[in-house]
């Protein structure tokens, strides 16, 4: 039986974007939530841990959705590979409304034309946003400000990670659970645990 699954990433960490909104569109979309895979990573990085368990898992004749074309890649050309993969793994792609199916068929020049100009504003979009927060540091350091995040301690953890904290102490739920539960990568929870246990 063909499975649908789905995609969602943000490129900064659950204290700065909540990725939840994502969750609940693929959801709409038909998406089982344990079909979804999501991960906090650039969206220019094309090694990224989730995407690749997800584009390995994925059977062929299978869906793969995802909210917008940035979500999967900020990158042209990556946007080519990933077509290439619908291509050969015969998937039918769901972006938002847009449906690109191959299951039966390969991509008509018009779609895949349609869908690299998303990709082009969509690494144009990344770019300009990358001109203006250099620009906004540079600003910052000439009047002296400090740059970079603020350090993350026992005070400042966040609440999704200290309400589930105490469940995980006790051997409730383990750090997969711990995971969903909080909205937090494996990994962000595991650096968590370690400023929470110093």
């Amino acid at each position: 039986m063909n499975k649908t699954y789905g995609y969602c990433r943000c490129s900064t960490n659950e204290n700065k974007q909540d990725i939840n909104r994502q969750r609940r569109e693929l959801i709409a979309l038909g998406v089982k939530e344990e079909n979804i895979y999501w991960e906090y990573e650039s969206g220019c990085k094309n090694d990224r841990i989730e995407f690749n368990r997800l584009m390995n898992t994925i059977e062929d004749g299978s869906t793969l959705c995802a909210v917008e074309v940035s979500r999967l890649t900020r990158s042209t050309s990556y946007l080519c590979e990933i077509l290439k993969t619908v291509q050969e793994k015969h998937l039918r792609l769901i972006i938002g409304s847009f449906v690109i199916d191959c299951r039966n068929e390969e991509i008509d020049p018009m779609t895949k034309g349609m869908l690299m100009m998303w990709g082009v504003f969509s690494e144009m979009e990344r770019d300009m946003i990358s001109a203006r927060v250099k620009s906004g540091m540079a600003n910052a350091k000439a009047k002296g400000k400090e740059i970079g995040r603020p350090k993350t301690t026992k005070e400042n953890l966040p609440i999704s990670f200290l309400k589930y904290y105490p469940m995980y102490n006790t051997k409730e739920i383990n750090i997969t659970e711990f995971s969903k539960l909080s909205g937090c990568s494996r990994k962000t929870i595991y650096k968590y645990i370690a400023i929470a246990e110093n």
